[in-house]
C-alpha cells in the first residue's frame, strides 16, 4: 500500500473511532434521560440500538486486524492502532452499560430515592468520556492526566450516593410487609446503576490511559 494511503487509512481510522465514540456518548445519555424521566419509549431505544453500536466495533475491529495483519505498523504507528483497538473495546463495554440504563427503567417501580442525585453522576462521567475523546483526537497527555483526577470525583459521588441509599434505607420505617420486595428490587436497581455509571467513568480513565501510551509510549496510567 503506497504511504499517502496507508497514512489516509489511519486517520480514517482515528475518525472512526471518534464517530464511535459520539454514538456511544448519545446512547449513554438517552440512558440517562430515560432513566430520569422514567421513559419506556426511549428505553427501548437505547436497548435496540446497543445492535449498532456492536456493530460498529466489529467494524473497526476488523481495520484494526487488517492493519496490524496487512502493514506491519512499527513505533508510532504500532502504539496507534493498538491502543484504537482498546479504546473500542471500553466504548462497546459503555455502550453495554447504556443499554443496563434502559433495561433498569423498563423494570423499574417508583423514584424510591429522589434525593439521590443519579443524574449528577451520569453528567460527570459524560464529560470524562467526551474529555478523554478530545485528549485522544489531539494526542493531548495533560488532558488525560485530568481525566484520571476527576474519576476520583466521580468515585466519592457514587461512594456517597450508596451509602446515602442504604442510609435511608435503615431509617425508613412503616413499610408494609407486602411492598418490601418490591422495594428491595428498586433499591438493588438504584445500586447497580450506581455501579454502572461508576464503571463508565473507569473506562473514560482506560481510554485516557491508552492515549497516554498511544503518545509517549508511557504506561503508567494503565497500571
Amino acid at each position: 500500500m503506497p504511504r499517502k494511503q496507508y497514512q489516509e487509512r489511519l486517520e480514517g481510522l482515528r475518525e472512526d473511532v471518534l464517530y464511535m465514540s459520539e454514538i456511544v456518548a448519545e446512547r449513554l445519555r438517552m440512558g440517562m434521560n430515560a432513566l430520569g424521566d422514567k421513559d419506556d419509549e426511549l428505553a427501548r431505544r437505547v436497548i435496540e440500538e446497543d445492535a449498532e453500536v456492536n456493530q460498529l466495533y466489529l467494524d473497526l475491529e476488523q481495520d484494526c486486524i487488517d492493519l496490524l495483519a496487512l502493514q506491519q505498523p512499527v513505533a508510532g504507528d504500532l502504539r496507534f492502532i493498538a491502543a484504537s483497538f482498546k479504546i473500542i473495546t471500553d466504548l462497546e463495554r459503555i455502550g453495554d452499560l447504556a443499554t443496563n440504563l434502559g433495561e433498569y427503567t423498563l423494570q423499574a417501580e417508583r423514584d424510591v430515592f429522589p434525593d439521590v442525585d443519579v443524574q449528577r453522576i451520569g453528567d460527570a462521567t459524560l464529560e470524562m468520556l467526551d474529555d478523554a475523546m478530545t485528549a485522544y483526537a489531539e494526542e493531548d497527555v495533560d488532558a488525560c492526566y485530568a481525566v484520571a483526577d476527576a474519576d476520583d470525583e466521580v468515585d466519592r459521588l457514587c461512594e456517597d450516593a450508596s451509602a446515602a441509599v442504604m442510609r435511608e434505607l435503615l431509617e425508613r420505617e412503616g413499610v408494609d410487609a407486602e411492598d418490601v420486595d418490591d422495594m428491595m428490587a428498586d433499591v438493588s436497581r438504584l445500586l447497580l446503576t450506581i455501579r454502572d455509571l461508576e464503571r463508565v467513568g473507569d473506562h473514560a480513565v482506560n481510554i485516557a490511559a491508552r492515549t497516554v501510551y498511544m503518545v509517549e509510549n508511557d504506561d503508567e496510567l494503565i497500571y
